[in-house]
């Protein structure tokens, strides 16, 4: 007996009102030719853009576009949202089974997809840390963007998920300078963890070549426009959702 003969169903969250969410129960069918029945080991939270979801806050303009790829349900709501899981294949292609994989679905402990829609994750990679592999992906895209070069400063502020892993992989280029920025002390740690100068933003050292901005509040994009040097460049990482967001171009 299979696995999935023993679990026919699943459990998902959704949400379903403003600030409010729910556990359903979700039927799953066989999976079919090129299908893959995963167990779900990890479903991590992208804070900023879930809690936009979570807040009912998602402009109705850019609805379809902001839709993950397995979603269901429409924003504001109901919609089960997610897409940073990582789980086992239990049934599917012999190949797969078994197998520590990566996909783009929402939060629910058991789900079917089709293969092409699976990143193998690598033996050495531990299932927790695979977890952040979107996060990675929008990570590069920005330094793809911001091209940094050889002895650059850079700052990255807020220390949040996407901030962090920009640091992580900003620490690995021949800069002159980089620095971690947050509000939060608590986040020196953090930091420290990555290898990474951390600074408040008070305190934070100016003539940025770089500015990657990744708090999607108000004062760190005015920072941003404060820190920078003159030609260089500021890339907005952030997603404001339904806020508007007020900023003294005149003043840098």
């Amino acid at each position: 007996m299979t696995n999935f003969q023993q679990h026919p169903q699943a459990t998902a969250y959704w949400t379903v009102g403003q600030e409010k969410g729910e556990l359903r129960s979700v039927d799953l069918a066989v999976p079919g030719p090129g299908e893959a029945l995963v167990r779900t080991l990890f479903s991590g939270i992208s804070k900023g853009t879930e809690m936009v979801v979570h807040k009912a806050r998602v402009p109705e303009c850019v609805a379809e576009r902001m839709a993950a790829p397995h979603q269901e349900g429409s924003f504001p709501s109901p919609v089960k949202f997610g897409y940073l899981s990582v789980g086992v294949v239990e049934d599917g292609p012999a190949e797969w089974k078994g197998r520590t994989v990566f996909c783009l679905y929402p939060h629910q402990d058991r789900y079917i997809v089709p293969v092409d829609s699976l990143t193998l994750v690598p033996g050495d990679v531990p299932a927790a840390r695979a977890v952040l592999t979107g996060t990675v992906e929008t990570a590069v895209n920005a330094l793809w963007e911001a091209g940094p070069r050889l002895g650059d400063r850079v700052a990255v502020i807020g220390a949040g998920m996407v901030g962090g892993m920009v640091a992580t992989l900003l620490r690995t280029f021949p800069l002159q300078r980089l620095q971690l920025i947050d509000v939060d002390p608590a986040k020196r740690a953090f930091a420290e963890a990555l290898g990474v100068e951390f600074s408040h933003p008070d305190d934070a050292a100016k003539d940025c070549d770089i500015v990657i901005h990744c708090s999607a509040s108000q004062e760190g994009l005015e920072r941003s426009l404060q820190l920078v040097g003159d030609e260089g460049d500021i890339i907005e990482m952030s997603w404001y959702a339904d806020r508007k967001v007020t900023i003294p171009l005149g003043e840098d």
